[in-house]
């Protein structure tokens, strides 16, 4: 892939994925070693967090589908390996949180998907 054109996002807006996906199944081995990837490098990446949860919800039941979504993450993070956190000191102790919900998003089994971040004054915790 290191010739392949790099993707300025994770996936697409509207993308659905599925575990009762009919599409062609993928070497196993192959596909978990990638999804391990991701979820190692998302210690440094918060970026890709909540993409690489996606898409490791398929580990048993990979298809092309959920291959192709995951090579997708690699092309953005092709796009962005100039990104990264910025830990600046600060006098400004102030704690302040983001959250987003999708309610019932997972249309296999109608679960939930929580995202947050918190700052402590200009940097990103947790």
């Amino acid at each position: 892939m290191d010739s392949c054109k790099p993707i300025g996002a994770l996936m697409e807006c509207k993308m659905k994925l599925s575990k009762f996906d009919k599409a062609e199944k993928v070497d196993v081995t192959n596909f978990k070693s990638l999804v391990g990837s991701l979820q190692y490098l998302t210690c440094t990446r918060l970026d890709i967090l909540y993409v690489t949860g996606l898409i490791s919800r398929y580990m048993e039941t990979q298809t092309i589908t959920h291959l192709k979504a995951t090579k997708g993450i690699l092309l953005y993070i092709k796009g962005s390996i100039i990104f990264g956190l910025w830990f600046l000191t600060s006098n400004d102790y102030k704690l302040v949180g983001y959250s987003d919900n999708n309610w019932a998003g997972d249309k296999n089994d109608r679960k939930s998907t929580s995202e947050f971040v918190l700052f402590m004054g200009n940097t990103t915790f947790t």
